[in-house]
């Protein structure tokens, strides 16, 4: 992290076959199956359940997407770990 940069979450994305994203991102949004859940640096600890749909994190270079279906997060004051299978758009 560089010197007067916000927390930040360590983001990683792994899917069946390999890591998807690694990333240290200021936010994350993901689709849960009750509807959409923000995280920031500092969350409580949580597993959540994943939905389909958008996983947005946005990083100092900006914000990036993917379409996941389904899968579970699990949620750390300081990181974020999500095991899914990416989509295709269909």
């Amino acid at each position: 992290m560089s010197a007067g940069a916000g927390p930040r979450l360590r983001l990683r994305v792994v899917t069946p076959r390999s890591p998807a994203v690694e990333a240290e991102a200021i936010e994350v949004s993901l689709p849960g199956t009750g509807g959409e859940l923000g995280v920031l640096p500092g969350h409580r600890p949580l597993v959540a359940a994943l939905g389909r749909g958008p996983l947005r994190y946005r990083t100092d270079g900006g914000e990036e997407n993917l379409l996941v279906r389904g899968g579970f997060a699990d949620i750390r004051p300081e990181r974020v770990l999500v095991f899914t299978e990416l989509g295709d758009g269909d």
